[in-house]
């Protein structure tokens, strides 16, 4: 059925049935679209160019009959602020897993299996979430240290990231992805305007909600956030660093250990307390200088963002390798034949100073 792909894109443009006919001008109704979206009726070819241009997408990605199920959403913090902006994101993150699925299967690379249900421990504490990250960490032989990408270690572990634009108060979206073959897929969406430390607590904070499972009345909220804490500063490496117990402490060093860490100065700050190496006067306090000085919503010395890369890097593989045409490549990258002829050759770091979105 490929009029759920004319919904999908629809949605994902943040286009509702009136928008898409006022965009066609006389050349369909919004009724006749409703019916394309039903399979009731097939747009002719003229229709379906011109909404493959509006839509911004193929024609040949609106007759395709691949699909997959997105099977939950769950929003950190704040929902998005409407029912539409909600489906523009959900149809958003569909189209994103989907090319992601596709230039794998065209590699030929399987889709890893993160966890499974037997290997996800239920949480009935907070302290029980602390060594869940221990857990986690020695499984995956992380050691010690901070993980100097997360984003690109994840990924590599078979999650899905993609960076969208999000408002402000949504850090993060984690979702399973369900293909047409029955696999399912976790994915982190994270916000793209974000620096690059909130995006990484984001990322471990999400990498909770898909790991644990909680059992009684324990806030998974808090749960996560101490998990989160946990995996990016071990206890050992923290207390080797700041020491065990403090009665002060200097912004300067606090944002050094910021940079040690990947982690927001405030993140490290709640870290302390959890560990007892900060009394709770000592939190109070610093938070009060975070406060005067605004930096609970602006922290100084932001990081730089971990932009998702994999898809990207498999699309440029697949291209190099005469796998795929350079106009496959430039329909899945969302970009022009021409930019992406620019972008074979183009560095990294050049690549994000011009502006062009990293990741899919």
């Amino acid at each position: 059925m490929i009029g759920s792909r004319f919904k999908l894109a629809r949605a994902a443009a943040g286009l509702s049935l009136r928008d898409l006919e006022e965009a066609l001008g006389s050349l369909v109704t919004a009724q006749a679209i409703g019916k394309y979206e039903r399979d009731e009726m097939m747009p002719s070819s003229d229709v379906l160019i011109a909404m493959s241009k509006i839509l911004d997408v193929s024609v040949d990605y609106l007759l395709s009959t691949a699909d997959v199920e997105l099977l939950g959403v769950e929003f950190r913090k704040k929902e998005l602020t409407s029912a539409k902006e909600t489906a523009e994101v959900q149809a958003r993150i569909l189209s994103e897993v989907e090319r992601y699925i596709a230039i794998e299967h065209i590699l030929a690379i399987e889709i890893a299996h993160v966890f499974t249900e037997a290997s996800r421990p239920t949480l009935r504490t907070l302290d029980e979430a602390e060594e869940a990250a221990q857990d986690l960490r020695k499984k995956w032989k992380l050691g010690g240290d901070p993980i100097p990408n997360l984003c690109e270690f994840l990924e590599e572990k078979g999650i899905k990231i993609c960076a969208l634009n999000l408002p402000d108060s949504v850090s993060g979206v984690q979702a399973d992805v369900k293909t047409a073959g029955g696999k399912h897929i976790p994915v982190i969406v994270l916000n793209r305007n974000h620096a690059g430390e909130r995006q990484r607590f984001t990322l471990a904070h999400e990498l909770a909600h898909l790991y644990l499972k909680f059992a009684g009345s324990l806030d998974r909220e808090k749960a996560c956030n101490r998990f989160a804490g946990a995996f990016l500063m071990p206890q050992e490496m923290l207390l080797r660093e700041i020491g065990m117990r403090r009665s002060s402490i200097a912004m300067r060093e606090l944002f050094q250990l910021k940079k040690r860490f990947g982690a927001s100065a405030q993140a490290i700050v709640y870290r302390c307390k959890d560990l007892g190496v900060f009394s709770q006067a000592l939190y109070v306090e610093v938070f009060k200088v975070f406060a005067t000085n605004g930096w609970k919503l602006n922290e100084p010395v932001p990081l730089n963002a971990e932009p998702p890369a994999r898809f990207e890097r498999l699309c440029f593989r697949a291209v190099s390798e005469g796998v795929i045409s350079e106009g496959k490549a430039a329909e899945l990258l969302r970009v022009s034949v021409r930019e992406l002829q620019k972008l074979i050759d183009l560095p990294p770091e050049r690549d994000a100073a011009s502006g062009h979105p990293s990741g899919i």
